[in-house]
């Protein structure tokens, strides 16, 4: 089986449209869209059918990518379920005048493979050989059982109970412009609006600019129809040291069914770091929750910084600006 059928690689420039209203490097949720796509792509070639974004996680963001950098995203199969394909991505940058890449950011996904019916059909089983291809593919298996964890502590957490805490909501019409190929609003755009609502509960909170530190547990539930009312709310509900860890919850209905016919169509937790005038990370004004709901909340937050195993990224010393 050829090896090139399970990778490909999409090269690009940045353009000024990619990058912050206010200006710096581009948009967290922009390289999100990006990722989404060369990883639709990689699984439609391997899958050779229509395949849908099922979860999102382990979303790091390390440096600043600028208008008019030469910009490489790579997404490699590294481990296949019956239904589903796990695309790892890579996005990296360089001056095109040099032509020297450096690592920008990654990315782990989960498709499935669709049918005509638009139900989950099985997908060719990908059998790692090399010890590279062997070492991801464990790295996929064990990211597999942590995504369970995340994903039923997510669906645990309660969010209905009264609030104190910083909120954000944003409503609009799924456009033609967020349509994928079949027809629906694409991941990579719906990770889009969950990192604008994460910012701008960031840049509240913090009474100054944020950066996307890290993205993970997005899940994906329904489609989101193009003409459907898209309802995308930002809530904080922990803060590190250097960093606000903001849920996101994204609703659909029909216009003409009303608002109290939206169901959940997708969530994520991002977490943001506070910048300060040079761009650098900076202390950010602590949330101390008093309310039972929003204490439970930071507790939540806690879980899953220790099911991640990895330390809360409050020393990270300069983020993707958004």
């Amino acid at each position: 089986m050829p090896v090139t059928d399970r990778q490909i690689t999409l090269r690009f420039l940045a353009a000024p449209t990619d990058v912050a209203s206010i200006g710096g490097g581009v948009r967290g949720g922009r390289i999100l869209e990006w990722v989404d796509k060369a990883a639709y792509a990689c699984a439609a070639a391997w899958s050779g059918g229509y395949s849908v974004t099922a979860y999102v996680g382990n979303t790091s963001f390390g440096r600043d990518i600028s208008s008019g950098d030469l910009v490489e995203v790579t997404a490699t199969v590294i481990h296949t379920g019956r239904t589903s394909m796990h695309i790892q991505c890579e996005v990296s940058s360089a001056d095109p005048r040099v032509g020297i890449f450096r690592p920008a950011s990654s990315c782990l996904l989960v498709f499935v493979a669709m049918d005509a019916d638009g139900r989950p059909t099985p997908v060719r089983r990908w059998e790692p050989v090399h010890a590279d291809d062997v070492a991801r593919a464990e790295y996929a298996r064990v990211r597999t059982e942590v995504r369970r964890r995340i994903a039923a502590a997510m669906e645990g957490a309660d969010y209905r109970r009264a609030t104190a805490a910083c909120e954000v909501d944003t409503r609009f019409l799924a456009s033609p412009t967020d349509v994928n190929w079949g027809g629906k609003a694409h991941g990579g755009r719906v990770m889009a609006w969950i990192d604008d609502a994460a910012y701008l509960c960031g840049v509240r909170w913090n009474s100054g600019e944020v950066a996307t530190a890290y993205m993970g547990g997005v899940r994906f539930y329904r489609p989101i129809h193009i003409g459907q009312v898209a309802e995308v709310s930002a809530r904080l509900i922990h803060t590190g040291r250097q960093t606000m860890h903001v849920a996101v919850h994204v609703r659909t209905y029909w216009p003409r069914e009303g608002r109290e016919t939206a169901r959940l169509a997708a969530h994520g937790l991002t977490v943001l770091a506070a910048l300060d005038a040079a761009g650098d990370a900076t202390d950010v004004t602590q949330w101390a929750p008093q309310l039972p709901g929003d204490v439970a909340l930071d507790l939540h937050a806690r879980e899953l910084i220790a099911i991640r195993g990895r330390r809360d990224p409050d020393r990270a010393h300069r983020m993707v600006a958004i």
